[in-house]
């Protein structure tokens, strides 16, 4: 179906892909697409955060949250001999749970993620850049660090949006806009936190591959993958012609005669996808353009604190 068989998800309608060079420029041109993509951020990240807003729980951490009482059987170093003198009662001193104090975010910017069907209110690229400068604000503002994969520092400054923005838009006029399907940063320190958001429409192996590197010493992370609601549900019928990213061209007689194997092999990419990141102890996910930005992000939030809480 495709010159590169792992691509074969990332054919687009004719309409939709657009595969004149100048004009796919013209739709990655970050410089202009990010000033607007960081305030919905921000909006996003604000939403988020409402959502999670005042979720204590018992974990490790450094300041105390509550005593509870001992319970028979548990260690006796657990308890808590000054509180438990002044009481019938043994006790044992709870600290609040700590979520993990640094996370890296990433987003595929490559051409497959410029897909967006007609009347769709974002691309699957607009959808991930959203997602991951909102997650790196929500962070920040949950007191941790951030820093784009591969690309900057971490910091925890406010304006972690503003800087990362700069930081994609320099990086895409140095590469001429050029970019990788999956990060190809060094491993993560043991107890960092990644968050992956992309189509990952790459060879399942090349996606286990880049997270065991990621995870060799020890992070953990999520990976989130975005995808436009046409390629879900494949309605396309008679006469179509299908571009790859690459340019590659195929026409079909009865597009409706492809819909019912592309839908296998897709449940089969993502079980696959899902399994090389349940290997490496990672989470995985799903989100379609048409759903709330909102929703993905406090799903993210949440899958990450979970995990950290491990």
């Amino acid at each position: 179906m495709a010159s590169n068989p792992a691509k074969a998800f990332a054919f687009l309608p004719r309409e939709a892909a657009r595969p004149d060079h100048e004009k796919r420029l013209e739709a990655l041109d970050l410089g202009r697409r990010l000033p607007a993509l960081a305030l919905s951020a921000r909006h996003a990240a604000a939403s988020a955060l409402a959502g999670t807003h005042g979720r204590r729980r018992a974990g490790p951490g450094e300041n105390f949250w509550q005593f509870r009482s001992f319970i028979p059987g548990e260690a006796a170093q657990n308890v808590d001999w000054r509180r438990s003198a002044r009481d019938d009662r043994l006790y044992v001193r709870q600290r609040e749970w700590e979520a993990a104090q640094v996370l890296w975010v990433w987003a595929d910017l490559s051409l497959s993620m410029n897909y967006r069907t007609p009347g769709a209110a974002q691309s699957k690229l607009d959808r991930a850049l959203v997602l991951a400068l909102a997650l790196a604000d929500s962070a920040v503002r949950a007191g941790e660090r951030a820093g784009w994969l591969g690309l900057t520092r971490l910091s925890a400054a406010r304006d972690i949006v503003d800087a990362l923005a700069v930081a994609l838009t320099a990086e895409a006029r140095r590469n001429g806009e050029s970019f990788g399907d999956l990060p190809e940063a060094a491993p993560l320190k043991i107890r960092q936190k990644a968050a992956l958001i992309g189509d990952f429409l790459v060879a399942p192996s090349d996606f286990a591959a880049c997270l065991a590197r990621l995870s060799a010493e020890g992070a953990r992370g999520h990976a989130l993958m975005v995808f436009d609601p046409a390629e879900e549900a494949f309605p396309f019928a008679g006469q179509t012609e299908f571009y790859d990213e690459a340019g590659d061209l195929l026409r079909a007689g009865r597009a409706e005669d492809y819909a019912a194997p592309f839908r296998a092999r897709l449940a089969a990419h993502r079980e696959a996808l899902a399994g090389a990141a349940r290997a490496q102890g990672w989470t995985f996910a799903l989100h379609s353009t048409e759903r709330p930005p909102s929703e993905a992000l406090l799903n993210l939030r949440l899958a990450l604190t979970v995990d950290g809480a491990r």
